[in-house]
């Protein structure tokens, strides 16, 4: 859909703020060519041919054609470029003051700041990607670990909107039947057209489910989870803590109860973005500052998305051990049996994880050994390592949760009244809900100020 709202030119820098080699000033518009054309040399070659980078001086018509930098334009025509639109992008020197300087030049000749996100929000506009693919844009960017880049790049190649469209073809199919139905009142639907639709409907509604079933480990690859260390003192938590953060990020010492105060680090699991959280070790309080760590530790328990339980399988007891388990009992957990290096567990302790339901894993944050696996263990925890593989389609957005589970409601409510006899009018209330939550989501049918809302997330000059 081309739009017609944009009569201006935007620019902005597409680059990040500070110092660099290459600073980008981005133009786009209907004078986006004219603009640029101002402020360069007669005879430049800038817009003779599009896509072909041309090594030019930059300008200042209002000051006699001084030269501000030595720069190489690009002109993109529309519409073949990333926003339907012409557009120019200026590789200057990334000198503050340079980029400064361009910038100045370019909303003197007539272009106005572009607004945070406006870039992509034109590329939706004038039919160049759908909604989701703009929101991937601003994940990629914000992007803080592999897995959530690469998640981004499947959704900016349009996987969920790949993945939507037969079940919209499939809902638009079922639509026309029950129309035709209604617009024909002598072709009522029979019991066994009824049973196909219904069949059809709770298939196409078991398809969304298993999208909407996904946010769940979505939103943790999106926004990360909690992780707090627990155990008794001198159990290895500090220990076993550096080793995950691959630092000595906490104070380690033979002395019990060296860790008073939550420590607390970001790491990456599996691709995942993870706050790692050291605690004091639970124990029976001797002055007010063990009381306050203490209390902090049950705390962040009560806080944290997966729970570490570190034993320390050369000193605890079975009492110990269950006692700790039963105080963590409401967690999700992952038991490591600490300092193998010091041979093996007493079988009772083994025994007392086990009976607990949870399988330890084996560690010594002495030497490193079995740290790997305990990495493994808390991302299967929290969903399973067999999901995180990149293939199939993977939820991240609570905008794309709401409006799946809105749409399978609607075909669950239409198969309902049809099961139940009731008319086809009834019936298609909810599959053009449905419709209408699927389009929201790809942007085909949209409200304003959720466009507004969504792209004011964006950062300038994307």
């Amino acid at each position: 859909m081309q739009s017609e709202m944009f009569e201006d030119t935007i620019v902005a820098v597409a680059t990040p703020p500070g110092r660099g080699g290459i600073a980008i000033v981005r133009l786009s518009g209907r004078n986006a060519l004219d603009i640029a054309l101002a402020c360069v040399p007669a005879g430049s070659r800038l817009g003779e041919t599009p896509n072909r980078a041309v090594i030019t001086d930059l300008v200042n018509p209002d000051l006699a054609g001084e030269i501000l930098d030595r720069a190489v334009v690009t002109w993109f025509r529309a519409p073949k470029s990333y926003t339907g639109e012409d557009i120019v992008e200026f590789s200057v020197h990334g000198a503050p003051v340079v980029v400064d300087a361009a910038l100045g030049v370019l909303l003197s000749l007539g272009a106005r700041p572009a607004t945070p996100g406006e870039f992509t929000l034109r590329a939706f506009l004038n039919g160049r990607i759908d909604l989701t693919q703009a929101e991937a844009v601003r994940d990629l960017v914000n992007a803080q670990t592999g897995h959530q880049a690469r998640l981004a790049q499947r959704q900016l190649r349009g996987e969920l909107s790949h993945r939507l469209q037969p079940l919209k073809e499939r809902l638009l199919s079922l639509i026309v039947q029950l129309e035709s139905t209604v617009e024909f009142v002598e072709d009522d639907l029979e019991t066994e057209s009824r049973a196909a639709l219904v069949k059809e409907l709770v298939s196409a509604a078991a398809d969304l489910d298993a999208l909407t079933a996904s946010y769940r480990l979505g939103r943790l690859v999106a926004d990360g989870f909690g992780v707090a260390l627990v155990g008794r003192p001198n159990a290895g938590k500090s220990s076993l803590f550096n080793r995950l953060v691959r630092t000595e990020r906490a104070i380690v010492t033979a002395m019990p109860g060296t860790t008073r105060d939550l420590v607390s680090e970001p790491v990456e699991l599996e691709g995942i973005p993870v706050r790692l959280v050291d605690t004091a070790g639970l124990r029976e309080a001797e002055n007010e500052v063990e009381q306050i760590g203490v209390g902090r530790t049950r705390t962040a328990i009560v806080d944290a998305d997966v729970v570490l339980v570190v034993i320390d399988g050369s000193l605890d007891s079975s009492d110990t051990v269950r006692a700790l388990l039963d105080e963590t009992r409401h967690a999700t957990r992952v038991v490591a049996l600490n300092k193998s290096d010091l041979g093996d567990p007493d079988p009772s302790l083994v025994e007392a994880i086990e009976d607990s339901g949870v399988s330890p894993v084996s560690v010594s944050a002495l030497s490193g050994e079995g740290v790997d696996e305990v990495r493994q263990a808390v991302v299967r925890a929290i969903g399973g390592s067999a999901d995180l593989a990149p293939s199939g389609v993977l939820v991240t957005n609570a905008r794309h949760h709401e409006l799946l589970t809105r749409a399978s409601k609607g075909m669950t409510a239409a198969s309902v009244a049809l099961s139940a006899g009731y008319s086809e009018e009834i019936a298609l209330v909810g599959l053009h809900e449905s419709l209408q939550s699927l389009g929201e989501l790809t942007g085909e049918t949209v409200i304003e100020d959720i466009l507004g809302r969504i792209f004011a997330t964006f950062c300038v000059g994307k």
